[in-house]
C-alpha cells in the first residue's frame, strides 16, 4: 500500500551548497521533515553541477519520510550564464542586457527539454525565447 503523502514542497536551492538556514529549515521543519539528512543527501546528488540553481521537488510522507527530485536549472539561470551577465534588465523592452545566439538557445532548450510543457524542440526553442525577451536578453543569428 502507498505512502499517505503530507506535503510536496519546492524550492531553488544552490547545488551542493544547501544549509538547515531559510529557506530549507522553516519548510521542512514545519513539516516534522529531518532537515540534515535532506540536507546531506541534496548536497551529495548535486555536488557535480556546483555554482548552479537547482530546484527539486520534495514528498513528504504522512510518516514523516520524504523522497525528492532535482529539476534542471531554471531558464532564466541558464540564459543569464549563457549571455554572460550577472541579471537581467529592469526595463526588459526599454534596454538590452545581453544577447545570445540561436544555438545557444536551442542547447538551453535541449536540456530543459523534459521540464518544459512543450511537444516538440520548436516549441521548446520559443519558450526559451520568450524567457530571454522578459529577461533584455537579444537572440541573434550569430554570436556577437
Amino acid at each position: 500500500m502507498a505512502k499517505k503523502v503530507r506535503a510536496v514542497i519546492k524550492l531553488q536551492l544552490s547545488a551542493g551548497k544547501a544549509t538547515p538556514a531559510p529557506p530549507v529549515g522553516p519548510a521542512l521543519g514545519q513539516h516534522g521533515v529531518n532537515i540534515m539528512a535532506f540536507v546531506k543527501e541534496y548536497n551529495s546528488r548535486t555536488a557535480n553541477q556546483g555554482g548552479t540553481i537547482v530546484p527539486v521537488h520534495l514528498t513528504v510522507f504522512e510518516d514523516r519520510s520524504f523522497t525528492f527530485v532535482t529539476r534542471t536549472p531554471p531558464a532564466s539561470d541558464l540564459l543569464r550564464r549563457a549571455a554572460g551577465i550577472d541579471k537581467g534588465a529592469s526595463q526588459a523592452l526599454m534596454e538590452k542586457a545581453g544577447s545570445i545566439s540561436r544555438s545557444a538557445v536551442e542547447d538551453i532548450a535541449k536540456h530543459k527539454m523534459a521540464d518544459l510543457n512543450a511537444k516538440s524542440l520548436e516549441g521548446a526553442i520559443k519558450i526559451i525565447e520568450g524567457t530571454a525577451r522578459s529577461m533584455g536578453i537579444q537572440v541573434t543569428e550569430e554570436q556577437q
